[in-house]
């Protein structure tokens, strides 16, 4: 049974940083292409952020290049997304996604290709 569970979510001022862990149990992390979603209230869930399984390759959404930052650790199944110069626009509940194999395609900004997803952590960015 895959588990992700994310962490460091929280409530911050405008132009503040935050950094989220998302701690996965699954026997083989090292071959698994990770990312980060969001939803903000009244709004589907958006790509924010992909890293390969190596960690080599990312991908960011354009509303958060050069602001947010994914990283894993393999060693300790984690993968972490710091978000800086935060907009109160960024206010959502953060998840991250595990994807079974390690292919980086086009689609990885696409949910669908995403097969275990964690419970989420609120993010909310005071102005």
């Amino acid at each position: 049974q895959v588990q992700l569970v994310e962490s460091g979510g929280g409530l911050v001022q405008a132009g503040g940083s935050l950094r989220l862990s998302c701690a996965a149990s699954v026997r083989a992390f090292s071959t698994n292409v990770m990312a980060w979603f969001r939803q903000a209230p009244g709004k589907e869930r958006e790509f924010v952020a992909a890293i390969s399984s190596g960690g080599s390759r990312t991908n960011y959404a354009d509303s958060v290049k050069g602001r947010f930052f994914i990283s894993r650790d393999n060693a300790r199944n984690t993968v972490y997304l710091q978000m800086n110069t935060l907009k109160p626009e960024d206010t959502a509940v953060y998840f991250c996604a595990l994807d079974q194999t390690s292919l980086w395609r086009s689609s990885v900004a696409s949910q669908q290709r995403y097969d275990y997803w964690g419970q989420g952590t609120q993010v909310t960015v005071a102005s």
